[in-house]
């Protein structure tokens, strides 16, 4: 992963989100959860484990740097990693849950030169990658109009979620973090019906559905459920997936050249990097056409 630069220690970014009902809507309310490679100590390079396979060119275990990474956190060759066999890298997405770690919780003390910190900084890591995902689906949500109803509750949720995000590596570690996605997911499932029921029409749900290679080219998927679905080289060139619900859907080498997924609800930057789109694919505001494409 890229590492542009090192915000210098104790020198901490600002941690909550911004509100999402400011002037600029839920683009500048997630900044806080994209990823900033310069601030972070190539945690995702370091904590986390790759199996050898079309995504990973070897195989590492977890708290082992990875042989790419160099001395000042940067990636050598990233510039070449899918040609290299490393396209899992390029998919990766940590939600800001990298920058959160190094510069928040353990202050600018990197765990190259503080190593007692190696163990501690990797275990709080993979918990904030969650709590951090959990604020990027909370933050979409608290701006959607049809979640009016439930507005008071995300937002409840949303501010309890950062300040777990707040909690030392210690805590973090020890957070039933499980229990709490499972809160949060309760409320979500809402929103979605809440989004979905505005679409005119019966609605497909194919929550977690084997759709594998299926060939949904152009098929009309507005407000479908597709929470979960295996959607692993599907053919969904020219789908309407307006208002879809997309949370957890596996969208690895889905062709969605020519898709409209405006309006889609719960779509990651992650999830977009795992597919194939190009020029003409439309994708929901706040989230990047990969360079791939």
């Amino acid at each position: 992963m890229p590492h542009e630069r090192r915000r210098p220690a104790g020198d901490r970014p600002s941690a909550p989100p911004q509100s999402p009902d400011g002037p600029d809507g839920p683009d500048a309310a997630r900044l806080p959860l994209l990823s900033d490679c310069g601030n972070c100590f190539g945690l995702c390079c370091v904590a986390l484990p790759f199996a050898r396979s079309a995504d990973f060119a070897l195989d590492k275990e977890a708290g082992r740097p990875c042989p790419n990474l160099q001395a000042d956190f940067r990636c050598g060759v990233h510039r070449d990693l899918r040609q290299r066999g490393f396209s899992g890298c390029t998919v990766f997405e940590c939600f800001g849950a990298g920058q959160k770690i190094s510069q928040v919780t353990f202050e600018g003390k990197d765990w190259r030169t503080a190593p007692e910190t190696a163990r501690p900084m990797f275990d709080a890591f993979a918990v904030m990658r969650q709590l951090h995902e959990l604020l990027w689906y909370l933050t979409e949500a608290v701006a959607l109009s049809a979640a009016r109803p439930v507005r008071d509750e995300l937002r409840a949720l949303l501010e309890k979620t950062e300040r777990l995000t707040l909690g030392t590596a210690e805590e973090l570690a020890a957070l039933d973090v499980a229990a709490h996605r499972g809160a949060v997911n309760v409320l979500l499932l809402r929103v979605s019906e809440l989004v979905r029921a505005k679409v005119p029409g019966r609605k497909k749900e194919r929550r977690g559905a084997d759709l594998m290679g299926a060939r949904l080219k152009d098929a009309d998927l507005r407000g479908a459920n597709l929470r979960g679905a295996y959607l692993i080289a599907a053919d969904l060139r020219g789908a309407d997936l307006r208002s879809a619900d997309m949370i957890g859907a596996d969208l690895r080498d889905a062709d969605l050249r020519g898709a409209d997924l405006t309006g889609s609800i719960f779509l990651t930057q992650a999830q977009v990097n795992a597919a194939r789109g190009d020029a003409a694919t439309r994708l929901p505001r706040g989230l990047r056409r990969p360079g791939h494409w």
